[in-house]
């Protein structure tokens, strides 16, 4: 577990699996450009890094103007990227009675288009580089759970977009991985809408809908992703790997 060399660059590095994955990154060697929308917080993450200082590029991926200038500075500052790892995304709760087009395309803008956008325009830098992806995806774009209508089917697309890509820059020997976390401790979901005592009851429910018997941590979810960065994945592509206590697996009764 080696990235002395290796340019990453993290979107959604701010808090959470991205700030997790950004502070152990930074201890196996990494240089790393890291983009999200508060400024304050990438540089209280850059602050709990070790090696070399991470550049920060602050910006918001539902816009394509930001999306570009992320990847063209951090181009700009290392010449090269060697590894993507799409982290940033968020959740809304709703039905399709209740969810509206404004809430479906907040999510889907964020959760598939600006990944879409961003390999895009990062794939020819890979190819050079032979570097590879990782998506940050959801148990929810493997099974089908109801309440978080629009997140699912942004999940889902994340993972048949990797897939996809996967068989499409195999041939360039560029690889494209998801992670499927199941529910994990960060502020997703209190930044989705839920108050602290009824994330405190989600948190405890997740002890019986886990068959490890609880959630995850942010700790858990960066290990996968390094994992699958690193030279140790390198026969490794189109797979999108759970990390969820084996919640894909079940059908609770």
């Amino acid at each position: 577990m080696n990235f002395a060399g290796k340019v990453v660059l993290i979107t959604g590095a701010s808090s959470g699996i991205g700030a997790r994955t950004t502070q152990k990154l930074s201890q196996l060697g990494a240089t790393l450009s890291l983009t999200g929308r508060n400024l304050e917080n990438l540089e209280k993450v850059a602050s709990e890094c070790k090696g070399n200082e991470p550049f920060l590029v602050p910006g918001d991926i539902t816009n394509e103007s930001d999306t570009k200038r992320i990847l063209e500075e951090t181009i700009k500052r290392f010449g090269k990227l060697d590894v993507l790892v799409n982290n940033a995304g968020i959740i809304e709760t709703g039905t399709i009675e209740t969810t509206s087009l404004e809430q479906y395309d907040r999510v889907m803008n964020t959760n598939i288009r600006s990944i879409y956008h961003l390999t895009m325009l990062a794939v020819p830098y890979l190819i050079k580089t032979q570097g590879n992806v990782v998506n940050v995806s959801s148990v929810n774009g493997i099974r089908s759970f109801p309440g978080v209508l629009a997140y699912n089917l942004s999940k889902a697309a994340v993972d048949q977009f990797t897939r996809c890509v996967a068989l499409e820059l195999a041939p360039k020997n560029v690889r494209i991985n998801s992670v499927n976390p199941g529910v994990t401790v960060t502020n997703l979901h209190k930044r989705g809408g839920m108050d602290e005592a009824t994330y405190a009851k989600f948190l405890e429910h997740s002890k019986t809908t886990h068959p490890l018997q609880r959630p995850g941590t942010t700790d858990e979810l960066a290990n996968a992703i390094i994992f699958l960065a690193s030279d140790q994945a390198t026969f490794i592509t189109g797979a999108s790997l759970p990390v969820d206590g084996g919640r894909h697996a079940t059908c609770l009764r």
